[in-house]
């Protein structure tokens, strides 16, 4: 099949995205029903009120996305990475979810998330060039 009549761009496109996410909503919810993505992000300040930690993500379909997990330097060790992803994960039940999912690199914290039993589901080799991107997951028992 000849893809000589379509025209392709690349970049931004505000409208186009939208077309997009629209048609493969419309599919999904076809297949599966109506879900909807609910944002989530939990922060953890000291006594003066900065940010020293903090995660966000989504959650949807059934499980709860953790993009992004930092924590301050002077933070790292202490029990408070623990104490975030305890609440997210009591968010996710809350939610309804049956677990949660989040990718972390060979070089940030895979042994942290093992502790607390997250269970790999998957490598990415080369990402980035001479590092792993390890996919993980943590099934919720049900309350």
């Amino acid at each position: 099949m000849s893809h000589s009549h379509f025209q392709f761009s690349l970049g931004a496109d505000p409208q186009a995205r939208a077309v997009v996410q629209q048609g493969l909503k419309a599919f999904n919810v076809e297949q599966i029903g109506d879900y909807a993505y609910q944002d989530i992000e939990l922060y953890a300040r000291d006594a003066a009120g900065a940010v020293v930690g903090g995660l966000f993500g989504h959650s949807g379909m059934g499980w709860l996305y953790v993009d992004y997990l930092w924590l301050d330097a002077a933070q790292r060790g202490a029990g408070l990475g623990a104490a975030l992803m305890a609440r997210v994960e009591e968010e996710a039940r809350r939610r309804g979810c049956v677990g949660v999912f989040l990718y972390t690199y060979s070089f940030q914290a895979p042994d942290f998330y093992h502790k607390l039993g997250y269970q790999p589901m998957g490598v990415l080799d080369d990402c980035p060039p001479g590092h792993q991107r390890l996919y993980l997951k943590k099934p919720l028992p049900a309350a």
